[in-house]
């Protein structure tokens, strides 16, 4: 297991994902949905690192788990609003592109070390 949560490969890659965010897309939305759309893109990103996080930091295999499956939730979730983000034309196709990718990418490797960890439990 990884000596701390940052050298988790899913971790980083949901990190990439909640800079791609915050750096490209909320700048890129509307004030007027300041509150509610920004809010929940910005929560949904952050949560994700920050679930993977306080799994890692779980001393029980299915704890850490349990925290990983809320962090998938949370990347779903990214998705969801960017697909709204896209149907309002707020986002361009390619930056959807780029998110669908990249929370692609972030499942597969949560997917993984859940199975992992799984194992470990045996």
């Amino acid at each position: 297991m990884a000596e701390n949560f940052e050298k988790l490969q899913c971790w980083q890659v949901c990190n990439e994902l909640k800079i791609y965010i915050r750096t490209i897309i909320l700048p890129s939305l509307p004030k007027t949905e300041r509150f509610e759309l920004y809010t929940q893109l910005l929560r949904a990103s952050r949560s994700a690192t920050a679930n993977i996080a306080e799994g890692w930091g779980r001393y029980h295999y299915k704890e850490n788990i349990k925290f990983l499956l809320n962090a998938r939730g949370s990347v779903a979730e990214v998705l969801d609003h960017s697909l709204e983000a896209k149907g309002w034309n707020y986002i361009s196709d390619k930056n959807l592109q780029n998110i669908r990718l990249q929370t692609e990418s972030c499942i597969k490797l949560i997917n993984g070390y859940i199975k992992y960890l799984r194992n470990q439990g045996e």
